[in-house]
């Protein structure tokens, strides 16, 4: 095994200690979070899900742990946008004026548009998030920037939402969404639309931050040689592990998914007045 036999008999005359030992089980607990989440977990996610799951240890002695195992946990970088504002169609004022907060379910949802790299050439990628979750409630994806790529993100959202009413769509002044067909679109299925600022990114800072978790978290380790291969990968980080595993700072480090599900049941438990 390649151990001199002083080095063995030094071992068993100390033998592991009690701290090396729980050392060493916090390791490959840690270890196994951050392997079963592809290195997108960094030492608050992973003290998030270790606590859930009742042990206790700090967040300070993960970062500390992780960084002697050399565990580094892939870092958030901008998005490019590709939405065109040079236009002059329908623009809509900005109801939401930076405010990424909401109360309830369908209340604010925000969208935007991004591309992902192929051989083929570019993927592009339209989404809708849910502010009051940060779920991502409709997705189009397709090898063009035309509108039919936000409407088709939108029709599902309101499917998926089961026909909600009065709902603010935020989104910036690109011509996929301040096009008539769009904005006809919004209108027919009573919801009301909101635009950002021009030039002003941080208008839409849900939706770009989104975007950067998707190119570090998945992109950048991937390349695509076709755009059915991006489709499906994408399909897939959105719907199995985005919606319902990764944890997200803004609903207390909850999964969208969870924070929905315990929304709901407070308020089925929450009296009558």
């Amino acid at each position: 095994m390649g151990v001199s036999k002083s080095a063995y008999y030094r071992w068993v005359r100390t033998p592991i200690s009690k701290r090396d030992l729980i050392h060493f089980e916090l390791d490959e607990e840690i270890y196994g979070v951050f392997i079963a989440h592809q290195g997108r977990y960094g030492a608050r996610r992973i003290y998030e899900d270790l606590k859930d799951r009742g042990f206790k240890v700090t967040e300070s002695k993960i970062s500390e742990r992780m960084k002697l195992m050399g565990l580094i946990s892939k870092q958030a970088k901008r998005f490019i946008k590709t939405t065109d504002a040079q236009h002059n169609q329908y623009v809509r004022s900005n109801l939401l004026q930076q405010d990424f907060t909401a109360s309830k379910a369908n209340e604010k949802w925000v969208t935007d548009i991004s591309y992902v790299p192929t051989d083929e050439g570019w993927m592009y990628l339209c989404v809708i998030i849910d502010l009051f979750s940060r779920m991502v409630v409709g997705w189009s994806m397709a090898d063009h920037m035309r509108a039919e790529l936000s409407v088709n993100a939108l029709v599902m959202a309101t499917f998926n939402r089961k026909m909600p009413k009065d709902v603010i769509v935020h989104s910036d002044k690109g011509s996929q969404y301040a096009c008539k067909t769009f904005q006809e679109e919004i209108e027919k299925r009573k919801l009301i639309s909101s635009m950002s600022g021009k030039g002003c990114c941080y208008d839409n800072a849900a939706c770009e931050s989104f975007f950067g978790t998707l190119k570090v978290e998945l992109c950048d380790d991937e390349r695509y040689k076709t755009i059915e291969q991006a489709k499906s990968s994408v399909f897939e980080y959105i719907e199995s592990y985005y919606n319902r595993k990764r944890r997200h700072s803004t609903i207390n480090y909850m999964t969208p998914k969870q924070f929905e599900d315990t929304m709901k049941f407070n308020k089925k438990k929450s009296p009558s007045i």
